[in-house]
């Protein structure tokens, strides 16, 4: 009879100890470290991102964020770069050549902003074109009202030189190429004289 109540509580046992082993993973799975919703504060199930290995970018009709975002990510973060590095580009002439913002009647972090507001529309924008375009401006706008720093900041961006940007605007090619050289060298006069 011993025996045999011996049987029964290891059998009881070894039944409790497995529910106890199933509760705990039950448990687990609904605290987010499995599928489960539960309340462990995660995503109701079927909902949110598709996790797992073999549902990872080299899945079938799946790509990388900038693949299936025809490349958008990718994009935006290059025009933030180039930005970033034409501003420190700007930063630096701008220390070592104080000449530029006083030969254009300007401060230094008045030139400054506006380049950055420049950027913000053609991150491409080198602040040796911004301030060719703002000489120019100065230069010809008085004869020629519709010459503006804006406006030959726009052409740039639309992917025009500054010479066909003043073409644009009214100057003849050679008029555009005196004034572009004529800016040259104000430029480079400005820089030598700080």
């Amino acid at each position: 009879m011993a025996n045999n109540s011996a049987n029964k509580f290891f059998v009881t046992a070894m039944s409790l100890l497995l529910l106890l082993v199933v509760q705990t993973s039950a448990f687990a799975q609904g605290r987010g470290h499995g599928g489960g919703g539960g309340s462990g504060g995660g995503p109701p199930p079927g909902a949110g991102v598709d996790r797992g290995m073999g549902r990872s970018s080299d899945s079938v009709g799946r790509g990388n964020a900038s693949e299936r975002s025809n490349g958008r990510s990718d994009a935006d973060l290059d025009r933030a770069r180039r930005a970033s590095e034409n501003l420190k580009q700007a930063d630096n002439d701008l220390r070592n050549h104080p000449g530029i913002a006083n030969s254009l009647h300007t401060t230094a972090n008045d030139l400054r902003s506006g380049f950055q507001a420049a950027l913000a529309k053609n991150p491409n924008l080198t602040f040796g074109q911004f301030v060719a375009a703002t000489r120019l401006a100065h230069n010809l706008g008085g004869r020629n009202p519709n010459i503006t720093r804006d406006a030959i900041l726009a052409g740039l961006a639309s992917g025009k030189s500054i010479g066909q940007t003043l073409h644009s605007l009214g100057l003849g090619k050679d008029e555009a190429k005196a004034a572009i050289k004529q800016a040259d060298r104000e430029t480079k006069e400005s820089k030598h004289g700080s």
